[in-house]
C-alpha cells in the first residue's frame, strides 16, 4: 500500500470526498451482489430459462464491467468525473429497473449486462485521486476497499431476506433507486474538484499496458484474480439450490448459514493478513489461503446433503476468500513498478470481473449437464491449477509505494532527484514523472529514513483539490 510521508489528519473535505463515494461504490456494488445467493430460485419461474442461461444472467455484468470500465475512467479525462460517473449510475439503474420488468430470462441478462455496462469504477478513483492529497489517498483508496469488501458480505446476508419481503424484482427495483440516489450524493455531498487531472497512481497509462502484461509476476496475480472470482461466482451460481434441495434448508432460512459465517470470516480472517505483512508471511498465507479454498471445494462436492458441512465449508472459503483479496492488491503494489501501479490495477481489476463473468457461465453449463457436484469439483480444479502457479511465484520483495510531490522540475533535474532519492536509506526504487512534479517510490517502510526524505518534499503550496461548497 501506498504510506504516508506526513502524519496529519485528513481534511475534512477529504473525509466527505472519501466517504461519500465510497458509499456510492458500495451501494453500486451491493446491487450487483444482493442477487447472488437468490437468483437460481428465482430464475426458475422466468420464461426461456435453462441453466446455462441462469449462470449467463449472474455474471454478465462482469463481462461487460471489464469492457467498459478502463474507457469510462478515460471519458471522465476528457468529459469529467461527475458527468461520467452520473451516466454510468443511470445506466445501471435502467438495467436493474429493465431486471426488474423481465418475465423472461433473455431480459434478466440483458438488464444485468446494462447494470454492468454503468462501469464507474476508474471514474471514481479517478475523482478520488483529484480530492486527496497524495499523502492520505491510501487512506481514501482504503476507505473504498472496506465499503466494497462490507457491501459483498451485506449482500450475502441482505439478499435472503430482503427477496422474501419484495421479491427478486423487488430487489432489482431497490438497486435502482440506491443507483438514483447516488447521483443525489455525487452532485450534493461530493465535492468537485476545482482542477481534474491525471493520476498515474489511480488510472492506467495506455503506453504502459503491454509493460504490464508481459510481467510474468503480475500476470500470475491477475490470473489469481480471475480464477477467485470464477470460483465465487459459479459456486454461488448453485449454492442456492444444494442448500434448498440437498441440504433442505428453506430458501428464507439460507441467511442463518450466511449471517454468522460471514462475521467469523471476518475476524478469523484478520491474524492471517497480519501474519502476511507485519511477519513477512506473505507466500506462505498466500498458497495456504488457496489451499483451504480447494479443501472447502471438495467438502462442498462430497457432503452438501448436511447442513453443517456447508456450514464448514462456507466458513473455510470466506476466511480464505477474505485473506485472498486483501493480500491480493497488496501483492500488486509490492511487484509493479512504483510509477505502474493505476495500470497494472486496472488490468487486476478487470480480470477480475471476466473471472465473475466466466465463473457464472462455466458454473451454469456445468450444472445443466452435470449437476451440482460437477461445479463444486469444477471450481476445486481451477483452485488446483492457481495453487500450481502460487507455488512456483517469487517470494514477494516486502516494499510499499510512496508518493511525494517534488514540486516543478525540469527533466534534468528529475534525473538528479532519481539518484538522490534511491540513495536514500530504505528507498529502493524511484521515478520522478516532470511533468506531474511527483517521485513514485517503492521503500522499505522499516528502514526508511523518512526525515531524509522529507527533504525533497516540495514546500510550496498545494494545490486547491476541491471547491468547498455543496459539491456542485
Amino acid at each position: 500500500m501506498l504510506e504516508e510521508v506526513q502524519q496529519d489528519a485528513m481534511t475534512p473535505l477529504e473525509k466527505r470526498a472519501s466517504t461519500s463515494l465510497a458509499s456510492i461504490y458500495a451501494l453500486r456494488m451491493a446491487g450487483l451482489f444482493m442477487i447472488l445467493p437468490v437468483f437460481a430460485l428465482y430464475a426458475e419461474q422466468l420464461e426461456g430459462h435453462t441453466p446455462t442461461l441462469v449462470g449467463l444472467a449472474v455474471g454478465i455484468y462482469g463481462l461487460t464491467q471489464a469492457a467498459l470500465q478502463i474507457p469510462f475512467g478515460m471519458l471522465s479525462d476528457r468529459f469529467g468525473r461527475k458527468p461520467v460517473i452520473a451516466s454510468g449510475l443511470l445506466i445501471f439503474a435502467v438495467g436493474s429497473m429493465i431486471a426488474a420488468m423481465a418475465d423472461s430470462i433473455h431480459g434478466v441478462i440483458l438488464g444485468r449486462a446494462l447494470q454492468g455496462a454503468g462501469a464507474i469504477a476508474a471514474a471514481i478513483m479517478a475523482l478520488t485521486a483529484d480530492l486527496t492529497r497524495e499523502e492520505h489517498r491510501v487512506k481514501a483508496m482504503g476507505m473504498i476497499g472496506v465499503s466494497i469488501g462490507l457491501s459483498f458480505a451485506v449482500s450475502l446476508v441482505a439478499g435472503p431476506v430482503v427477496s422474501r419481503w419484495i421479491g427478486v424484482d423487488g430487489i432489482f427495483w431497490l438497486t435502482a433507486v440506491l443507483a438514483l440516489g447516488g447521483i443525489w450524493v455525487l452532485y450534493k455531498v461530493v465535492p468537485t474538484p476545482s482542477v481534474s487531472r491525471f493520476h498515474r497512481d489511480a488510472q492506467p497509462v495506455p503506453s504502459q499496458f503491454r509493460t504490464v502484461l508481459r510481467d510474468e509476476e503480475l500476470l500470475r496475480l491477475d490470473a489469481g484474480i480471475f480464477i477467485l472470482h470464477m470460483v465465487l461466482t459459479a459456486t454461488f451460481v448453485v449454492m442456492p439450490l444444494a442448500l434448498r434441495d440437498h441440504a433442505g434448508l428453506a430458501p428464507e432460512h439460507h441467511w442463518w448459514i450466511y449471517l454468522p459465517v460471514l462475521l467469523i470470516a471476518m475476524v478469523v480472517m484478520v491474524p492471517f493478513v497480519v501474519l502476511a505483512e507485519s511477519r513477512r508471511k506473505m507466500k506462505q498465507v498466500f498458497v495456504g489461503s488457496i489451499f483451504v479454498l480447494v479443501l472447502a471445494e471438495l467438502i462442498l462436492m462430497g457432503d452438501s446433503d448436511s447442513v453443517y458441512a456447508v456450514f464448514g465449508a462456507l466458513l473455510l472459503f470466506f476466511v480464505a476468500f477474505n485473506v485472498l483479496e486483501a493480500t491480493l492488491p497488496s501483492l500488486i503494489v509490492k511487484v509493479a513498478p512504483p510509477d505502474i501501479k493505476g495500470t497494472a490495477m486496472g488490468v487486476y481489476s478487470s480480470s477480475q470481473f471476466l473471472g465473475a463473468f466466466l465463473g457464472g457461465l462455466a458454473g451454469g453449463a456445468i450444472y445443466g449437464a452435470f449437476g451440482y457436484n460437477s461445479v463444486f469439483l469444477f471450481a476445486a480444479v481451477m483452485l488446483l491449477l492457481w495453487l500450481a502457479l502460487a507455488v512456483t511465484m517469487r517470494n514477494p520483495r516486502y516494499l510499499g509505494s510512496l508518493m511525494i510531490r517534488v514540486g516543478p522540475v525540469s527533466e534534468e533535474r528529475a534525473n538528479e532527484l532519481v539518484l538522490a532519492l534511491t540513495s536514500i536509506t530504505g528507498v529502493a526504487e524511484a521515478v520522478v514523472i516532470a511533468e506531474e512534479g511527483i517521485a513514485y517510490l517503492k521503500v522499505d517502510n522499516n528502514a526508511l529514513d523518512r526525515e531524509a526524505l522529507m527533504r525533497y518534499r516540495w514546500q510550496g503550496e498545494a494545490p486547491e483539490k476541491a471547491d468547498a461548497g455543496d459539491g456542485k
